[in-house]
């Protein structure tokens, strides 16, 4: 893959008759002289479950830490969705039970190794029983499903590969939901040019720039999750990132429209509500019952974009990262009823197992 950056150079004044002073535009990061009310909630206005979120190691030690942490910003349950499968999973769940029973939910994982031998898939639905009784929620799937994950003949699995139906089938049985995520924003395939509305983020991560067929087109990976989403309507699905249609929600309406076993949450992608206010709040007041929180990576100071984004009506804040948005964002103001389906009831409808307690109504 060929890597190049491109350099801006914006050229200011320091005062008159200094010396010009070159700056790249990485580093031009202007202070806003709008003067508009603002609003900066550090806390939910709701308990809320984040179905979105990474403690690879979650154990007793780390436990109390976590707690104290979303205490502060009103987080009732963090769904963990990287729990692992047989002893990792059920040491993951046991901790859990032992200090903080109702602060966490558990989700586990498929080892894709081996894929493609005669007995695989009706081992890797016997693991998944086992870790459901061990403690398990759910399923989270990985981009690496699509991506990188290959059968025992080095063949791609595609993401609705048949070997792998009966695992679908299983959730669906068990009443679990799957938490999945395939391919990335589409802006990551497309040439980085001048054009290209990513392309801070990826002169500055080189490694999430693809070339148009790595591994396969965009939309060939897409429409595979969407083919594995029709060929299993009992089976609840948790299309992460708003399924990557956050910047085009008429096409994700069509979609949740065509496929109402799906629902989705909005990890790593407030940024891209927060700059269409109006159009967000319609589709939020549209679908919601079928919109979960999500965050995805764990940094706490990050959770305030989200909180002001959802329930304030502010005018022209940034976002947390630069490379990621270097937009202004919107709040959308959203209503009670709106905000307490988002932060907790359809997590409480759709993942097993969590505590009813811990919220108002």
């Amino acid at each position: 893959m060929k890597r190049f950056f491109i350099s801006i150079a914006v050229f200011v004044t320091l005062s008159a008759g200094a010396q010009q002073k070159s700056m790249d535009f990485e580093k031009y990061d202007p202070v806003s002289t709008l003067v508009v009310p603002e609003h900066k909630p550090t806390r939910a206005k709701y308990p809320f479950i984040d179905v979105h979120n990474h403690q690879w190691n979650l154990s007793e030690q780390v436990i109390p830490s976590l707690i104290a942490t979303m205490d502060k910003m009103n987080m009732a349950v963090m769904v963990n969705l990287s729990g692992g499968s047989g002893n990792k999973l059920k040491d993951m769940a046991s901790s859990v039970k032992k200090a903080a029973p109702k602060r966490f939910i558990v989700f586990s994982n498929i080892d894709f190794g081996g894929i493609g031998s005669p007995d695989w898939t009706a081992k890797a639905v016997k693991q998944l029983e086992e870790d459901v009784k061990n403690g398990a929620n759910g399923l989270k799937i990985f981009k690496n499903l699509g991506f990188s994950v290959k059968d025992n003949n080095g063949k791609r699995v595609a993401v609705d590969d048949p070997r792998l139906d009966a695992i679908w089938a299983k959730c669906g049985e068990l009443k679990i939901p799957v938490l999945i995520h395939t391919a990335d924003p589409k802006p990551f395939w497309d040439p980085l040019d001048e054009h290209n509305e990513r392309w801070l983020e990826l002169v500055t991560h080189p490694g999430r720039k693809r070339e148009a067929d790595n591994p396969e087109p965009w939309e060939q990976l897409i429409e595979e999750q969407h083919r594995m989403f029709k060929k299993h309507p009992k089976t609840t699905f948790i299309a992460a990132h708003f399924g990557w249609y956050p910047n085009d929600l008429q096409k994700l309406g069509s979609l949740m429209n065509e496929m109402p076993n799906i629902v989705v949450e909005f990890g790593a992608v407030i940024a891209e509500l927060g700059r269409q206010p109006r159009a967000a709040k319609q589709f939020f007041d549209k679908y919601q019952d079928r919109i979960l929180f999500g965050k995805d990576s764990w940094v706490p100071d990050e959770y305030n974009t989200y909180f002001r984004v959802l329930e304030t009506q502010d005018e022209y804040f940034p976002y947390h990262k630069k490379y990621h948005a270097f937009w202004r964002m919107y709040g959308m103001g959203l209503s009670d009823d709106v905000l307490k389906k988002v932060y907790y009831k359809n997590a409480l409808r759709i993942i097993p197992n969590i505590d009813k307690t811990l919220f108002p109504d």
